[in-house]
Formats: C-alpha cells, sequence, structure tokens
C-alpha cells in the first residue's frame, strides 16, 4: 500500500503544470493546468471562444491544444462544459463543440487513488512458441515503450523501431528504476504468451512514472489511424474525467480507428465502481482483474466493464535494471533481470488484446469478429460488474 496524498504530491511536484480538480466532492481528477483540448474541425470556434485568455494555438491533424494565460485563472473545466453545452457566444449553435481539458493518464498497476503494487524480479520465462497462423496480426501498444528483450529483440518488428521507442528507466536519474519503468515491456509480454506470433507496434504515451497526457494518447491514435494497419490497440492506463463522462475529443480519435480495430483498455484500480476513461468508453473493451476465480481487491468494477482476466501476480518480460535497494534474506529486491510479477489491471487488459489476436491470427479472421467469439457471454463465464471471464 502507498499514501495517496504522498503520490500526489509527487505526481504535482514532477508534473508542475498539473492540478488536482474535484467538481464533485470525492470524484477528483488531475488535468494539465490552462490547457484545453479541441476536436480539429472545432478549433477555430473554440480559439473565437477563448481569445481573450488564449496565449498559443498548437495544431495537429486531429486534435488542437489551446494554452490559456495563467493570468487569467481560467477554470478549465468549467469552459470546456460551457464550450461543450452551450456553443459559442452568440453564434445560435445546435451542438456544442467537442473540447475537453487535457487529463493527465496514469498506467495501472499504480494509480494515485488506488495503487496495486511494485514490480518483483521473477526467474527468467520461457519464451512461448508461434503456432501456424491463418494471417498476420498487429497489436498496438500506447504506454512506456518496449526495451530489448530475448522473446523478441531480434524481430523485425523490435527492430523497425527500437530505438524511437526504448524505454527511460531512470529519468530523475537517483540510480532507482522509475515507478513504471518497463511497464510496456511488461504489457508486450503477456501480448505475446496469448499471440506468440503478433507483430507489436509501440507508441510511448506515458514516461516511467507512469503519468501521460490525454493529448499525447490522442496524437497515438491519430498516428494509428493514419497508418490503418493495426488489428487491436492495448491501452493499460486511463483516468477519471472531471465529469465522469468520457472525453468528446478522445471519443473522435478512438472513433477514427474504424470497426475492425478492436481498443481494449485496462478498467483501473481504484476499486470502485466510477467509470474510468477510455475503458469505460461505448467502443472500447474495459478489463477488470481478478485474483484466482474473484475479483482484485484494487480492480475496478461496474456495468461499463466488458471482461476480466488474471491481474494478480501476473508474470512478464521486463527491463534490465539492478536498483539501490539492498539485498535482504538473499534476495535483492530491485535487481530485475529481464523478468518480473506485477499486478494491476494493467496486466489484465493484454491477456484480453492477446486472445483476440491470437484467436484472429489463428482462425484467418478479423479482429472484430475474434473479439466478439472471445467476449461472447452464451459461451463464456460471465461475473457481475465484471464481464466475460477470459481465461489464461
Amino acid at each position: 500500500m502507498f499514501d495517496q496524498q504522498a503520490r500526489v504530491e509527487r505526481v504535482l511536484a514532477r508534473h508542475p503544470d498539473a492540478v488536482v480538480v474535484e467538481p464533485v466532492p470525492g470524484r477528483a481528477a488531475m488535468v494539465r493546468r490552462d490547457e484545453i483540448l479541441v476536436a480539429g474541425r472545432d478549433a477555430g470556434d473554440a480559439e473565437a471562444a477563448v481569445r481573450r485568455w488564449c496565449d498559443s494555438r498548437h495544431d495537429g491533424r486531429a486534435v488542437t491544444r489551446l494554452r490559456l494565460r495563467a493570468a487569467a485563472k481560467v477554470d478549465v473545466c468549467e469552459l470546456a462544459s460551457r464550450l461543450a453545452g452551450d456553443g459559442v457566444g452568440g453564434n445560435a449553435r445546435r451542438r456544442g463543440l467537442s473540447v475537453s481539458p487535457n487529463h493527465l493518464v496514469h498506467g495501472q498497476p499504480m494509480w494515485w487513488s488506488g495503487p496495486a503494487d511494485l514490480p518483483r524480479p521473477a526467474a527468467p520465462v520461457a519464451a512461448p512458441r508461434a503456432a501456424a497462423a491463418r494471417r498476420d496480426v498487429t497489436v498496438a501498444i500506447l504506454d512506456t515503450g518496449l526495451s530489448p528483450h530475448p522473446w523478441y529483440e531480434d524481430a523485425e518488428w523490435f527492430r523497425e523501431q527500437r530505438d524511437e521507442v526504448r524505454e527511460v528507466l531512470d529519468a530523475d536519474l537517483d540510480c532507482d528504476l522509475d515507478a513504471q519503468a518497463g511497464h510496456g515491456t511488461f504489457v508486450a509480454g503477456v501480448v505475446l504468451r496469448h499471440a506468440p506470433g503478433a507483430r507489436l507496434l509501440a507508441r510511448r504515451v506515458i514516461g516511467g512514472d507512469g503519468v501521460g497526457d490525454e493529448l499525447d494518447v490522442i496524437r497515438a491514435l491519430e498516428w494509428l489511424a493514419e497508418r490503418r494497419h493495426a488489428d487491436v490497440v492495448n491501452i493499460s492506463l486511463g483516468c477519471h474525467t472531471y465529469d465522469d463522462r468520457p472525453s468528446p475529443v478522445m471519443a473522435r480519435a478512438l472513433a477514427a480507428l474504424g470497426r475492425r480495430t478492436v481498443v481494449v483498455a485496462c478498467a483501473g484500480n481504484t476499486a470502485g465502481d466510477r467509470p474510468f476513461w477510455p475503458a469505460a468508453a461505448e467502443p472500447v473493451v474495459g478489463v477488470a482483474a481478478l485474483d484466482g476465480g474473484d475479483r482484485a481487491w484494487f480492480s475496478n468494477h461496474g456495468r461499463w466493464v466488458d471482461a476480466c482476466a488474471q491481474g494478480v501476480d501476473v508474470t512478464s518480460t521486463f527491463v534490465r535494471f539492478n536498483g539501490t535497494r539492498p539485498a535482504s534474506g538473499g534476495t535483492d529486491p530491485d535487481d530485475f533481470q529481464g523478468y518480473a510479477t506485477w499486478s494491476g489491471t494493467s496486466f489484465a487488459a493484454p491477456v484480453v488484446a492477446g486472445r483476440i489476436a491470437g484467436l484472429a491470427a489463428a482462425e484467418g479472421i478479423g479482429a472484430d469478429e475474434a473479439a466478439d467469439r472471445v467476449l461472447d457471454p452464451e459461451a463464456n463465464p460471465s461475473l457481475p460488474g465484471l464481464g466475460v471471464v477470459v481465461g489464461p
């Protein structure tokens, strides 16, 4: 267990442009201070509406970020709500704008209000053997990146991207592994255990501290939509939003992937039923964590959760790193030699993503059809508030 307030203070110290917002008592979220995100087509109207406070505009294909002047002390949540619901100024409009604060997202073994645990060194695990496949399948992993590992370092797909997606292990230079460094490498191993022949496509959207923002996730989704060859997308991170509703900007980015791409996301580790995004979004497969046959103590749950899989004491690929913690009882708690054991909904999600990808490859079917079969409640057991059980 970790002290919640201490974690919040560490996140804010490392990300001074972040702030905790709590429009509804007891339902906090974190956002980038003085930033709003706008879906591309609404950027001009949004900029016009905030012109008196606007400091700069940064355009992308799918999303524009508007920075507001700090001295204006604008409540970005209130502003986003007004623009989304009331239209712009005196211009009569039938719809509001697709606008959102820039929420911070967090990897999910450790969320500031509901942590699971830290990784622990594990003995080597034999690499899975690729079975005969009827078609190639690509799984995109939006995470901390990928470190070289014997399971895949000689694969062509890894050689093509290894330098640009390499994990940063000790960004603060304290000689210890950052809190979630290795997260993406761990997720990759879980996917490969269920889809050994899959081609992985990595994109770094959170740092080794496990923190990123909605803008980087949207940009990664935009990049995937343009490349148009990801069958499954695994997102083992997310956030609560300030109003508990889906970000309309994120929703547009997800929709741009098309129906044939299956998006799988972790349900979060806050041990409650508050919607966690993007897992709670309509087109996304939200995945909770099991501990044996029961819900893991930290796992979120609710009607918005679609599936569940083992998320406690999962063993997978990891980075090589030896930190400063002393050995105790003959065991060094932070001497990692490429394998680790970890817990969190972060590691239940790639079980589901891997099962979908593996079935699509083996049967030569689309990922959407494979997802329908893996998540068929008539053919598979289900648990209340946790969805369909996806076995090991």
